[in-house]
């Protein structure tokens, strides 16, 4: 597969009419950046990110996995919470803020990928087996998804994605939509 603007056009617009979360997402890309930064938000607010995570996968995730992890997410302190995503909102890079967002319970790289994309979409984008697979079935990365990856493997993945939003011309999220539908 080749990946061409008109490609990530069309797979993203088919997102927006085809998959089911679309609109909760799009309403959260637009409010919980804010939220996050100014620091008004709640314990809901940061636990439907992880929520999202899982649930994404409309049950292709195995249920026990989900359902503990998000219930792990639960069992953090709650200024703890506020700390990492105070020190994400902040953090100079991706390497940094996945850092301190990992201090977590029940956030790896992959979870923490989506916190940043809910932080700051137009710099991040969330990591997970299927954007990773649709880029490999582009020739855009050569090895098989690292589960879960590495910090080191997320920045790899994030360039890969930044350079190929540079070449057609549109934002991380259209290109995320783009990936999800072309890995199905």
């Amino acid at each position: 597969m080749e990946l061409t603007r008109s490609l990530v056009e069309s797979e993203a617009r088919e997102y927006r009419e085809r998959e089911p979360l679309y609109a909760v997402e799009q309403e959260n890309l637009e409010t919980l950046p804010k939220a996050f930064a100014s620091g008004e938000y709640g314990r809901r607010d940061a636990a439907w990110v992880v929520r999202w995570y899982y649930r994404r996968f409309l049950g292709d995730y195995p249920d026990a996995e989900r359902r503990a992890a998000e219930e792990a997410f639960w069992d953090n302190d709650f200024e703890d919470v506020r700390s990492a995503m105070g020190d994400a909102v902040v953090a100079a890079d991706a390497a940094t803020g996945i850092e301190s967002l990992t201090d977590l319970e029940a956030v790896d790289v992959p979870v923490a990928s989506g916190f940043l994309m809910f932080l700051d979409p137009d710099a991040y984008v969330v990591v997970g087996p299927r954007e990773w697979a649709a880029l490999r079935e582009a020739d855009e990365l050569a090895e098989r998804y690292p589960d879960p990856p590495s910090v080191r493997e997320y920045g790899t993945y994030l360039e890969r994605c930044r350079a190929l939003a540079d070449r057609f011309d549109c934002d991380l999220w259209t290109l995320y939509r783009a990936l999800w539908r072309l890995s199905k």
